[in-house]
């Protein structure tokens, strides 16, 4: 397989699932979400977005199964699975506030292969593969070289499921603030994750989250020189929904603060 043929393919695939997003966001209006659960939405945007997505990758790699948010495809065990998040971010979507993003990964049964994250906000697009490294817009991406705590700059993402993970969010909250070089939530995990790759973030982590958030990201990291674990450090993260993206230096910290609470229900 011609990972790096592959790769441009998929580029454009979510470049026009980004322009989507963007045309429809004009008219878009909230009478059209519908709630999954407490603070988790969806509306025809994604679904369309997904169906679209699909359908052009099916044509793309046939032996290929699929991990959709949306549900408009499945997987049957095939050598090869796209996980595809249509529209991460539909919260600040919704509320027409950036960011949002197109984020499609290919993985095999035992690693991530192909990741692409485009953000049509800001017209970029976050891609890499399996021993090619990883980029943005063309131009090579790598981890910062933050070591010390007290000069990072973090997302401390809040997840929906805010009864399990109130002690963790609060307790790394409680340690971090005021004590390191700032603090984001940005609503977009795929997109935390890519910033973690390209150097503007230092860390990342949240929990209850699915693998279409963070497969294609995740590779980007890897690709770019950082680390991605479980929070209890496994490097086989991939059936996991609990996951740390960071530059590496500041792994252990990040990680150790987070076991301090460990989060119920996980």
């Amino acid at each position: 397989m011609d990972l790096a043929s592959l790769t441009a393919e998929v580029c454009r695939i979510a470049m026009d699932a980004g322009s989507f997003l963007k045309e429809e966001r004009k008219t878009f209006r909230s009478e059209s979400v519908e709630k999954k659960q407490a603070h988790d939405y969806v509306s025809y945007v994604d679904k369309e977005s997904e169906k679209q997505i699909v359908a052009e990758l099916s044509v793309l790699l046939p032996e290929a199964g699929f991990i959709t948010e949306e549900g408009s495809a499945v997987y049957r065990d095939e050598p090869y699975c796209w996980v595809v998040d249509p529209l991460d971010g539909t919260t600040n979507y919704i509320h027409d506030n950036a960011p949002y993003c197109v984020c499609i990964g290919l993985r095999s049964k035992e690693e991530l292969l192909v990741g692409v994250v485009y953000d049509p906000c800001r017209d970029e697009c976050f891609y890499g593969w399996k021993g090619g490294g990883a980029y943005v817009d063309g131009q090579r991406m790598r981890v910062s070289d933050v070591q010390q705590l007290e000069d990072a700059f973090l997302v401390v993402e809040l997840p929906y499921n805010s009864r399990q993970y109130a002690r963790t969010g609060e307790h790394l909250i409680h340690n971090l603030y005021g004590k390191v070089g700032g603090i984001r939530m940005t609503g977009s995990a795929a997109l935390a994750i890519c910033y973690v790759a390209a150097g503007r973030f230092d860390a990342w982590a949240e929990a209850f989250i699915g693998k279409w958030d963070y497969s294609a990201a995740a590779l980007l990291v890897l690709e770019s020189g950082g680390r991605v674990t479980d929070f209890y450090g496994n490097e086989n993260f991939m059936e996991g929904h609990h996951i740390i993206a960071t530059n590496g230096h500041l792994h252990p910290v990040f990680q150790g603060l987070i076991q301090e609470v460990p989060p119920l229900g996980m």
